[in-house]
């Protein structure tokens, strides 16, 4: 009699079952299954720069998108196994108890991430893996270049890319083999989240951005996306895909192939292109940081120069509340404590400030996005954090964008600046002589 084959599926950033090879692939080569999401608990932890792992926003969206998914892997008789333990200690654990043969899991682009998976790799040499593209539009077999002579600019990249075809989006999983193990509890130890004083618009779990995904489409907003992209606030002036595209509740390709459909039957026009030039950015980001590993997270970046910045706690903390003498800043940092989200015009403004103005190390920005954001995705966060501070990938050199003349042109009766309340009293900068401050080395 054959041997069963128990399969190990390593949910990260793609938790959904439509346009996931992985499952399918799952699906077809095991006996049994178990379908696990790892939260390490260093992760909750606070970091090298003073942060605390994920804001209450991300860890209710979070918690929301894997009750969506064990949900959804329950009508096909399969349960999410929650491990509350480091991947490289669960999956160890996991591969001796069940004799695992496959693991299956996302490609990713995170440095840290791939490190555990060489990691793993060595510990487990005997379990065949599986790794499949489905956090990018494209596959790595696609791209027309090799990832060590990764273009320098984005305009390369979307030169050399763009004959390429988007393949389309798989099949949903609709049959998944059996788990061999009982299911964990762990996901009950999420707290509860009370509704904040804002209403909370954003709610995790592939229903729900599906669910935006054709309500978007449906609203004939796409027509207009370039005009309305840099409000700073309201629903309807972005696609708003970004927090579940970033937790791969939506796959990107979906979101191209409904695109698509969308131009076929309403009319391509410049907004429509603007959106897929979006979604462009995001994938020239994602193979950005597959190439440049730990050097996403360097504070020359990846220029190998210095930018002219220190770590001034006091105005760090006073930029991360909403406590400066701009009053612009201050209302999308409030807006960003308060729901988890902020608009693209409102990040360029508000990393500009924060090196430009306050000269503080641009990664402590970084970091606290990654805090913060409910779309935080690892190289579109640091990627574009780089590339504003002048130690990434654009050509031009550092981005210095003039606040007064922001609020002009995007709020000029002040309807944002006062819904968030972004004028404080006319207190100094500083308190204190930051001639003794820290700086965080490399």
């Amino acid at each position: 009699m054959a041997m069963r084959k128990v399969g190990l599926y390593w949910f990260s950033n793609d938790l959904r079952l439509h346009d996931n090879a992985n499952l399918l692939n799952a699906a077809l080569e095991v006996d049994n299954l178990l379908c696990i999401y790892c939260l390490d608990p260093n992760e909750l932890m606070t970091n090298h720069y003073g942060l605390m792992g994920m804001s209450h926003n991300r860890r209710r969206f979070l918690k929301e998108s894997l009750l969506d998914l064990d949900r959804q892997l329950q009508k096909m008789g399969q349960h999410l196994l929650i491990c509350y333990q480091s991947p490289v200690k669960a999956i160890s654990d996991l591969a001796s108890l069940h004799k695992l043969s496959f693991i299956y899991r996302s490609r990713q682009t995170g440095y840290y991430e791939n490190q555990q998976r060489v990691t793993i790799q060595k510990k487990l040499p005997l379990v065949q893996f599986v790794e499949t593209d489905t956090h990018t539009l494209f596959a790595l077999d696609q791209l027309p270049f090799p990832l060590d002579k990764f273009p320098n600019t984005f305009t390369q990249f979307k030169n050399s890319v763009a004959q390429l075809s988007v393949v389309k989006p798989q099949l949903t999983v609709e049959f998944l083999p059996p788990s061999p193990a009982l299911r964990s509890d762990w996901i009950s130890r999420f707290p509860d989240y009370s509704k904040s004083e804002h209403e909370i618009v954003f709610h995790g779990g592939e229903t729900a951005g599906l669910k935006q995904l054709t309500n978007y489409f449906a609203s004939g907003s796409a027509s207009h996306y370039k005009e309305q992209r840099n409000e700073l606030d309201g629903w309807g002036n972005s696609s708003k895909f970004s927090p579940w595209l970033a937790n791969g509740n939506l796959s990107i390709r979906q979101i191209c192939f409904k695109l698509n459909n969308y131009e076929q039957q309403t009319g391509a026009n410049e907004s429509t292109y603007w959106l897929f030039f979006e979604l462009l950015w995001r994938e020239y980001f994602q193979w950005y940081a597959n190439h440049h590993g730990k050097r996403l997270f360097a504070f020359q970046g990846i220029k190998q120069q210095k930018p002219l910045t220190s770590f001034y706690p006091e105005r760090f903390r006073k930029w991360c509340s909403g406590n400066i003498p701009y009053p612009l800043v201050n209302a999308c940092m409030k807006q960003l404590n308060a729901t988890g989200f902020m608009s693209n015009r409102g990040r360029q403004i508000v990393a500009s400030c924060l090196v430009n103005e306050l000269a503080v190390d641009w990664r402590h920005g970084a970091a606290y996005f990654e805090h913060q954001l409910l779309d935080y995705d690892v190289a579109s966060n640091w990627g574009n954090w780089q590339y504003l501070a002048g130690v990434g990938a654009d050509p031009r050199g550092k981005r210095h964008f003039d606040i007064e003349k922001q609020t002009r042109q995007y709020d000029p009766d002040a309807l944002f600046i006062n819904k968030w309340q972004g004028y404080i009293q006319n207190l100094p900068l500083d308190s204190v002589d930051a001639a003794d401050w820290p700086v965080v080395t490399e």
